[in-house]
């Protein structure tokens, strides 16, 4: 089933830079079950939108590949005061899909 979240992450966008980087680099933008993947920067941090194929393949992206990239680059320890939403899809469009940096 198809599930989405909006995160909310009171931190410098600088934060979310060098980790979507890393995460880039780690998997060359190919990410099992990720269908859409979109930041911005807010003016309390920035808020990161995803829909994916499942919960369960988003959970598992989570712990196998963000966790250790968050362990490396800020210790471990997601931003304080962290905001998820889990959302319900009611309708998607991808036309085209490649990664943009």
């Amino acid at each position: 089933m198809t599930w989405g979240v909006i995160v909310d992450v009171p931190a410098p966008v600088e934060v979310y830079d060098a980790v979507h980087a890393a995460l880039l680099q780690r998997t060359g933008g190919v990410v099992d079950g990720l269908v859409v993947h979109l930041a911005r920067a807010t003016g309390d941090g920035f808020q990161i939108v995803e829909v994916w194929d499942s919960r369960e393949q988003a959970e598992r992206y989570e712990r196998e590949v963000v966790g250790p990239v968050m362990a490396r680059i800020a210790g471990g320890i997601p931003p304080a005061g962290r905001a998820v939403t889990e959302i319900e899809i009611h309708g998607l469009v991808v036309p085209r899909a490649e990664v943009a940096v």
